[in-house]
């Protein structure tokens, strides 16, 4: 087949892909009315009341509420911005369209971990464009020395007794050895201390007396949740992109699908670095320790249409099938989880109203973009209680229109 027929032949499917279905333009998303679709209205309007009665019972003031979760870790104060949160809110995507949402979806408030679905994503972009040639690749041979900005950053990262200007994060005889994909399945155990949060700090093991004695996991073995072995990868992206990674975000998927101009992603304030000259801020993975995605839920439900459809906006690849193949498959280590922060139903343990097939992208808070393709529906939950998620879902299931 020559050139011309081939991109004739993937200007077609990819026509062919647009029209089957409906994707929201960057300036409106077009409403239904449930019963367009035959679903049951007093369902949905039971499972929104369900939502909103079952709100996070932690503070609107996420200052607080941070210090009450996390306020026994030490190091725990956060470093990046915060902002006080309004009630239970979210919205209801059926075959594309809006057909319930509940609150203000329109207001742009943290997200927490659904940042870590923001990363692995523009760790995906590098990796369908070839920046990272295999993520069995040691992580250490892609990055530069890193030059921090500040004094402050410095003092809070380099080795006291052998002084450097650079940050090395990868260069510890453990931390050569963890490769892309151990940090995108959390599974890293990465040691260290980065703007000035060391690993061992994020939700530290009830022996403190082996916080700085443990014997290290061989990456790959061991699956550990943690904000600062994020934070590592997400400076590991800034280092292969060479440029802000919410820059990558708004040019390469933000924009393409839609999405507004409301949001921000945001680092710390000492995670400063000099890249070719230009300062950069190394942005976090999530709200641990404040920073992050600060995001509708319209926003929010695009990322989760766009995961939803295989990484294709009406008939452009954003990212690779492949990738989202890669990201929704279960980890060797963790089942329940593929890459960050696809939290997977396999065998229906996540969520047992659920099909086995979904998954969602999930922060504190709650917040959560539930992507079901079996049903083709993205829901996205704002302030729930996290015990509440499946009630959540059982409720919008049963008013989908009996299968024939």
């Amino acid at each position: 087949m020559n050139k011309c027929l081939l991109l004739l032949f993937l200007g077609l499917v990819f026509s062919a892909h647009a029209q089957k279905f409906y994707y929201p333009s960057a300036k409106s998303w077009e409403h239904k009315a449930p019963d367009y679709f035959q679903l049951d209205t007093a369902k949905l309007n039971e499972a929104i009341r369900f939502a909103q009665s079952n709100e996070s019972s932690l503070p609107k003031n996420l200052w607080l509420s941070q210090a009450m979760q996390y306020g026994k870790e030490p190091f725990s104060d956060p470093i990046g911005p915060m902002a006080d949160r309004g009630p239970a809110a979210g919205i209801i995507v059926y075959k594309g369209y809006i057909v319930a949402e509940w609150g203000n979806p329109s207001s742009v408030e943290m997200t927490h971990s659904v940042t870590k679905s923001m990363v692995s994503s523009v760790v995906g972009l590098a990796y369908d464009k070839g920046l990272i040639a295999s993520l069995d690749d040691k992580v250490h041979g892609y990055l530069p020395p890193v030059e921090v900005l500040n004094s402050e950053g410095i003092q809070a990262n380099q080795n006291p007794i052998a002084k450097t200007s650079f940050l090395y994060p990868f260069e510890t005889e453990h931390n050569r050895k963890i490769t892309w994909d151990h940090l995108l399945r959390q599974t890293s155990d990465w040691e260290g201390v980065l703007w000035g949060k060391p690993d061992w700090a994020d939700r530290p093991s009830d022996k403190p007396a082996e916080w700085l004695t443990r014997k290290r996991f061989e990456p790959g073995t061991v699956y550990k949740y943690n904000d600062t072995r994020v934070n590592a990868l997400a400076l590991a992206a800034t280092l292969v992109w060479r440029k802000p990674l919410p820059e990558v975000l708004r040019e390469q998927i933000m924009n393409p699908i839609g999405a507004s101009n409301t949001w921000a992603w945001t680092g710390y304030i000492n995670a400063w670095i000099v890249v070719d000259g230009k300062l950069i801020q190394s942005v976090s993975g999530g709200g641990h320790f404040g920073g992050g995605m600060f995001i509708n839920a319209y926003d929010m439900a695009r990322l989760g249409l766009l995961t939803l459809r295989k990484g294709n906006w009406n008939g452009k690849q954003i990212l690779s099938e492949e990738w989202i193949r890669k990201a929704t498959t279960p980890g060797a280590v963790n089942r329940g989880y593929g890459f960050m922060n696809y939290f997977l139903n396999t065998d229906s343990k996540l969520y047992p109203s659920a099909p086995a097939s979904a998954y969602a992208h999930i922060g504190n808070g709650t917040n959560a973009i539930y992507v079901d393709s079996e049903n083709d529906i993205v829901l996205v939950a704002r302030w729930i209680e996290d015990k509440s998620l499946d009630g959540l879902i059982q409720r919008v299931l049963s008013a989908l229109p009996a299968k024939r």
